[in-house]
């Protein structure tokens, strides 16, 4: 079965990381985003992806130079222009020659779902299309289901107002779709799948949704970034594992990390301490410096004091500064 991977994003809600590597390519334990997103897809039964490219396409290219990774095919489909969620995946569809079911991921979620157990779901109902479905606390911030006694979507409400979701079951960003969904999509044009397709198709009464207790995170904001590396590390997935510490870091012995990881090519100076934070590749952490709840692609100083920031690449926290809640370089105003 083949799928389309949606990885055409700015990734500004991680700015400044995402000025320097695409999101789908930053790692989660010390593995890039979309390696393990294809793994996962290849475990249930893809065999065939083709990443929906816009924004930065290079870095993918480079990458997986044979076309392939952890058996499964890859192919490349770079938008001329942003099309949206619906646009995107009709330009990679086509390009592809896709031309039977298959299956749509967005690029920024990590899942433990069995995606094959998603496609019999879909088949059993005889959905023109299927949503996977997470229940969230809040769910103001998703695309909110509800279902009637037959797993059909009766209503989709992308982002409602706080308090008028119509459920607690919300878009979990995996999909299957029949062709004819492609056929709804106005060619090369910008237009959202969440706001303008599924609503139609609801309307169809061909929408369907099948809402698991899956692992499920939506890597996109700093906070969740940090977290689904924290789960990794804690052996929270059912695949996917690793080690603090990469064996190509270089860490003092008398710094303490405590729930932390730290990237390849990174250093960690003496007495550093270090919790609940990613240091990614090439990162390094001055002596003396304490460093919590934060991303750090960049240089933080000797006996400096960091807490729940992100530093990307080019971000430099000077020696013995304090800094809270902050981004650097901070990104540009809208």
């Amino acid at each position: 079965m083949r799928a389309v991977v949606l990885v055409g994003g700015f990734g500004t809600r991680l700015l400044p990381l995402t000025l320097s590597i695409p999101k789908p390519m930053l790692p989660v334990g010390h593995v890039p985003i979309i390696e393990r997103l294809v793994a996962q897809l290849g475990r249930g039964g893809i065999s065939d992806v083709t990443l929906a490219l816009g924004f930065k396409p290079e870095p993918f290219v480079e990458a997986f130079p044979s076309g392939e990774c952890g058996g499964v095919a890859l192919h490349y489909a770079v938008e001329p222009q942003p099309l949206d969620t619906a646009g995107a995946i009709r330009f990679a569809a086509t390009a592809s020659g896709i031309d039977e079911t298959f299956v749509v991921v967005n690029g920024d979620v990590l899942t433990d779902l069995d995606v094959a157990q998603l496609v019999r779901f879909h088949r059993d109902r005889g959905a023109e299309a299927t949503l996977h479905l997470i229940a969230v606390p809040d769910p103001s911030a998703f695309g909110v289901v509800a279902l009637d006694g037959e797993d059909r979507v009766e209503r989709f409400v992308e982002k409602p107002a706080p308090g008028t979701a119509p459920s607690n079951l919300v878009n979990a960003g995996t999909y299957v779709l029949e062709p004819s969904v492609l056929r709804r999509i106005p060619g090369d044009e910008k237009i959202s799948i969440e706001r303008a397709t599924f609503p139609a198709i609801a309307d169809g009464r061909g929408l369907f949704g099948l809402a698991t207790d899956d692992y499920w995170i939506d890597t996109g904001q700093p906070e969740f970034y940090l977290q689904a590396n924290l789960d990794v590390l804690a052996g929270l997935r059912r695949n996917d594992r690793c080690q603090a510490v990469h064996p190509d870091a270089n860490v003092d012995g008398t710094a303490t990390i405590e729930n932390a990881l730290i990237g390849p090519g990174a250093t960690v100076g003496a007495g550093a301490v270090v919790r609940r934070t990613v240091v990614l590749s090439g990162a390094a952490i001055g002596e003396g410096a304490a460093v919590t709840d934060s991303v750090i692609m960049g240089q933080v100083g000797p006996n400096a004091s960091v807490h729940d920031c992100v530093i990307g690449a080019t971000g430099v926290i000077g020696s013995g500064e304090h800094l809270h809640h902050q981004r650097r370089p901070q990104p540009a105003p809208k």
